[in-house]
């Protein structure tokens, strides 16, 4: 009978085995992926060399993406574990796009990156008659698209601009409306959050991190608009921004590419001279602000004789050549210093109204200052919201024209100026009356050189006599002094408001832009001379008088030949309306008195060269 042994009795021994085999077993385990790990590369996001779209889609969602064959072994399940990320990927199998519009724009989203590819404005035009797509084509395939992100660190930045994100919709989506943008790869995850309602203005939430902490990724506008294709346009570009209340504008030529400043930041971002894409943070305090200068090639000017900054596209010569001049590119970004941003954008046109009804995170503060008129600012811009006013509620009723704004807006300040008109005939009239007792004084002390101290007493008497007779010296300015800072202000004011950006008149196809057919400027040079020749100047040497008729016509008529049309408009109709009002007035009494004192001024004065000869 064959003999069992007791488990019992040989425990001890055989509990011994079964833990060293163990023991091996577990070495081997571990030692295999100790191996594993220092022999398999970690999984790495991939990095383009630049920001451009590639032809192909990212590598899949998986760091081992090659096909592997099936194993069952614990040591193959072991090493494929340890090599998995920590936190699922999240990206998109292929490039998806996201159309949002309302009322005003319509926005094209990709999910490479979450940029805009298209923004366009239904409200405004290009030179093709096109609707306007802010995105400028060219300068966004070399250096990013509009709400691209900006980070210290470039590559992390390209990586996450050509990143396939997973959108939270796809297609068409109608304002107000919510899309978010979610990617996950490795340690690496960032979102984007969009809010639209029927505004020029977006609400975006931002968020980066990297293995849990956070990323200061900034929002951008990398560089230029759509309504620019050559130099001239780019010209007007600046950036923008207010602090504690206080607007800054700056040219690109003062400008580094890469520069970070830290806040408050009311709001900042870029402008040309219609339009602007600015950002609006939720907390100023803890803003950053860079500043992104790129270079680029680009035709040299519009041609066809329309004013700067327009936008017309440069035409090529007979062999399609067309000739570029190397200019650099501004743009910006901005974002909190947390790493977390909660800001606002405003992309549209720098409309007096819709800059006003914007407000940073103080309310007291608003987009208005990125509207500016040049020197005469003050007087400019209520002479814009004056014309506005005409247009709104007269003009767009029964024509629509911008053009009749201006008329009836140039008729409404002569008959402004009219008494003021009058009065410089009195003062002109009670010079001329006194004009022999000048003559007199004058004649008393031409002896002496101009440097003697006897002049001084000269110009006593002078004063004294025209004090005694109620006679102002300045009086005959007063009309001077209203009509050159209106004009002055018309000037700088016309090419800047984009309410009049392509707005035509009868034969004039922009306001903005000089006559192409030069019939304003032939009417400004004729009215020129007759406002000269109508204009009684008793107290005016003739000689003066006559270089005075030839030079204001000449200049005028250089002035608008060049200048927007719209500017030739407002001088041409004032100066036949003052050529009007100077007609009835020299048949009034005072005209005529006027009129015979300076031909008997004349005559006398011809009767003295005649008996110096």
């Amino acid at each position: 009978m064959a003999e069992f042994s007791n488990p019992n009795q040989q425990g001890g021994q055989d509990g011994q085995t079964l833990m060293t085999t163990l023991i091996v077993v577990v070495a081997i385990v571990l030692g295999y992926q100790f191996y594993q790990s220092k022999t398999t590369p970690p999984p790495v996001t991939p990095q383009p060399i630049a920001q451009q779209a590639p032809s192909q889609p990212m590598p899949a969602a998986s760091p081992s993406s090659a096909a592997q064959p099936a194993v069952t072994s614990a040591k193959s399940a072991a090493a494929a574990k340890s090599a998995t990320p920590a936190v699922p990927t999240v990206q998109a199998a292929a490039e998806q796009t996201t159309i949002v519009e309302n009322d005003l724009y319509r926005i094209t989203f990709s999910n490479r990156g979450a940029n805009v590819t298209s923004w366009v404005l239904k409200q405004f035009k290009d030179v093709d008659d096109h609707p306007l797509d802010l995105v400028h084509a060219d300068s966004s395939k070399r250096f990013g698209y509009p709400l691209s992100l900006y980070t210290a660190d470039a590559s992390t930045a390209a990586g996450l601009n050509q990143a396939l994100f997973v959108p939270s919709a796809t297609g068409r989506l109608t304002a107000p409306a919510t899309l978010t943008f979610h990617y996950t790869y490795g340690d690496l995850q960032a979102t984007k959050t969009f809010r639209f309602d029927n505004t020029y203005v977006l609400h975006a939430d931002i968020e980066v991190t990297r293995n849990g902490q956070p990323v200061q990724a900034l929002l951008s506008w990398p560089s230029a608009f759509g309504d620019e294709d050559n130099a001239t346009a780019f010209g007007h570009d600046q950036l923008d921004s207010s602090s504690n209340g206080h607007d800054q504008h700056l040219a690109v030529k003062k400008l580094t590419n890469g520069s970070m400043e830290n806040g408050p930041f009311d709001w900042a971002g870029i402008s040309d001279l219609y339009f602007a894409s600015i950002f609006v943070p939720d907390s100023p305090d803890s803003a950053t602000l860079a500043t992104l200068v790129n270079s680029m090639d680009v035709a040299k000017g519009a041609s066809g004789g329309r004013g700067a900054g327009n936008g017309e596209r440069a035409k090529p010569d007979d062999k399609g050549h067309v000739d570029t001049v190397g200019i650099q590119l501004m743009g910006a970004a901005l974002g909190d210093t947390s790493g977390h941003s909660h800001l606002r954008v405003f992309v549209g046109p720098k409309a007096i109204n819709v800059l006003k009804s914007i407000h940073a995170a103080n309310p007291k503060v608003s987009l208005e200052p990125l509207l500016e008129f040049g020197f005469w600012g003050v007087v400019g811009k209520y002479l814009f919201l004056s014309l506005q006013a005409i247009h709104t509620h007269i003009t767009a009723n029964w024509s629509g024209s911008w053009g009749w704004a201006i008329v009836i807006l140039t008729v409404f300040i002569n008959v402004l100026i009219l008494p003021f008109r009058v009065k410089t005939m009195h003062s002109a009239l009670q010079m001329q009356r006194i004009q022999p007792q000048m003559d007199a004084i004058k004649e008393k002390y031409k002896k002496y050189k101009v440097t003697d101290p006897k002049r001084s007493e000269m110009n006593a008497e002078i004063m004294q006599l025209q004090k005694d007779n109620g006679v102002n010296m300045f009086g005959g300015c007063i009309p001077t002094l209203i009509t050159m800072p209106l004009l002055f202000a018309f000037f700088t004011m016309i090419p800047k408001v984009v309410e009049l950006r392509q707005t035509h008149w009868y034969w004039l196809p922009d306001l903005q832009a000089a006559d192409p057919y030069h019939i304003l400027p032939i009417l400004m040079v004729l009215s020129q001379f007759l406002v000269q020749f109508y204009t009684p100047s008793p107290g005016v040497d003739p000689a003066q008088q006559k270089m005075m008729a030839f030079m204001m016509p000449a200049f005028s008529g250089y002035i608008t030949w060049l200048y927007p049309s719209g500017l030739a408009l407002y001088w041409s109709v004032g100066n036949l309306i003052g050529i009007a009002q100077q007609a009835v007035m020299n048949r009034t009494s005072l005209g005529r008195e006027m009129r015979e004192m300076a031909a008997k001024r004349a005559r006398r004065k011809a009767t003295t060269i005649q008996g110096r000869k």
